[in-house]
This record gives structure tokens, C-alpha cells and sequence, in this order.
């Protein structure tokens, strides 16, 4: 996660990280003793996420994703390996596993992220949304 200050992000949208145009709203997090982190996402019509990974400087890097409304159409999650994923919950190794969402091509997907990081000696690391 960027060393941006935690209260200069806080609830406040942000475009995510991969450039695609979802946006992401900081709802919370900490750095110790877990770090951690909560995001609201926003993901409207046309917007998708490349596949990728999420590495973090130590650790294990854990997301647990909560779909609270899915888009009308696309907007689909792609892990080949998540450790649960069923039509609303995704759980996942993002520093591990390649994962990726399809474009969004009618409504809009939100979704609910919390990320953690274990195994993290280090007071600055920090998940990554």
C-alpha cells in the first residue's frame, strides 16, 4: 500500500490501483498488530481489472471479498486457485494467486474488500487493494 498518510485517504474515493477505472473508498485499516486494511470498490460499466498479483514486502497476504451487488452483466472474479469462492464470497491468496475481474458490461459492481497481512514484522507493511 502507498506510504500515503492513513487519515489523507481515509474516506475518501480513489481510483484503484490497476489503472482500469474501478475506484476504491478507504474505510479503514491498521498497521499493527495485523495490518490490515477495508475498502468499499466501485466498479461501473466499462471498467474491468487486468490479471495480476498483489505482493507484499513480507508476510502472507490474505482478501477476503464480499460481493454486495454484482453488475447486471460481467464483472466476473478470475482466480484459478482461491482458497473459498462461491457467487458472493472470494477468498484469496492476491500475493500468490493471479486474479483479475471481467469488464463490467451493464450496471454497476460494488464490493466490499478486507485485507491482511500475516506473518508481517514490519510496522509499515500493509495489504494492498
Amino acid at each position: 500500500m502507498a506510504s500515503t498518510g492513513l487519515w489523507e485517504r481515509l474516506w475518501r474515493w480513489q481510483r484503484g490501483r490497476q489503472g482500469s477505472g474501478y475506484d476504491k473508498l478507504l474505510l479503514g485499516g491498521t498497521y499493527w498488530p495485523l495490518p490490515c486494511d477495508c475498502y468499499l470498490l466501485r466498479f461501473p460499466t466499462g471498467t474491468s481489472v487486468p490479471a495480476h498479483t498483489d505482493k507484499v514486502e513480507r508476510g502472507r497476504h490474505y482478501r477476503l471479498n464480499l460481493i454486495l451487488w454484482p453488475a447486471r452483466r460481467g464483472g466476473e472474479f478470475v482466480c484459478a486457485r482461491p482458497m473459498h469462492a462461491s457467487r458472493r464470497i472470494k477468498l484469496f491468496r492476491p500475493d500468490l494467486e493471479e486474479h483479475s475481474v471481467t469488464t463490467i458490461e451493464e450496471g454497476t459492481r460494488w464490493v466490499l474488500s478486507f485485507g491482511w497481512v500475516r506473518g508481517a514484522r514490519s510496522a509499515g507493511t500493509r495489504p494492498a487493494a
